[in-house]
């Protein structure tokens, strides 16, 4: 059994596609931030894409090293649970509550379960101590500082961004954990850096009704693997290769 959960919880393509689909929900909050980043630049600076794009991807680096960091912390979780509980049972824990969150979080993308959102209130108290750390840095003068503006935003309350973190905590641990969040990150990147590029096409993509379903309904279908990782074509391959 354990080795039917580690082949799972250790694909970093799961985590990625949940950032592709997770950034139907993070959208317009990523997007505003993004707006406040590049209204705070120098007019030149903003008018000519060549310099722009690079505090962009500045800000995105930082965005997703504070995923890591958690991903990693996510790890660690996992390794203290194991003490107490046994390898076995800790890890079999973990995924169904991943599971249960991931599937919370399909049925708030496709719109059905609005009141997920309030699984957000759990990180309410981190983000009031760090936030006041990132509006010092506005207006933002230098790529260093655009890397330090997108850390802190980094840990801005999502509960899709908790969703992955609970699939960080299966990986095994906490560099696997690290490392799924950073697959995790880069799912979302087509979204935020896609905004002021190709804005009212993901608009629209994410105020479709039966787009969001069709997403909501595939990350549901992850939980489904999360839950019983067993099912997974990757895992089951894995098997047969090895009798």
């Amino acid at each position: 059994m354990h080795n039917l959960d580690s082949g799972f919880s250790t694909s970093y393509l799961v985590a990625l596609v949940m950032g592709l689909f997770s950034a139907l929900h993070c959208l317009g909050m990523c997007g505003s931030i993004i707006g406040t980043l590049t209204l705070s630049l120098r007019r030149e600076i903003r008018e000519n894409k060549a310099l722009l794009i690079p505090f962009v991807f500045c800000y995105n680096v930082g965005r997703i090293t504070s995923y890591t960091v958690a991903g990693f912390l996510a790890g660690l979780i996992h390794n203290v649970l194991m003490l107490p509980l046994g390898e076995g049972v800790g890890h079999r824990i973990l995924q169904i509550v991943s599971a249960l969150i991931m599937a919370g979080a399909g049925l708030h993308i496709a719109g059905w379960f609005p009141r997920f959102a309030y699984i957000e209130k759990g990180g309410v108290l981190l983000w009031k101590t760090i936030e006041p750390y990132g509006r010092r840095l506005i207006p933002v003068q230098t790529m260093f500082q655009a890397f330090v503006f997108g850390m802190v935003w980094g840990w801005l309350p999502c509960g899709l961004v908790y969703a992955a973190v609970g699939l960080a905590t299966t990986a095994g641990n906490e560099y696997r954990g690290a490392l799924t969040m950073l697959a995790f990150g880069i799912g979302t990147l087509p979204a935020v850096v896609g905004v002021g590029i190709a804005t009212s096409l993901m608009v629209r993509l994410s105020s479709m009704k039966k787009f969001r379903q069709v997403a909501g309904v595939s990350l549901m279908l992850l939980a489904l693997l999360a839950a019983f990782p067993w099912l997974n074509p990757g895992v089951l391959h894995g098997i047969h290769a090895h009798f």
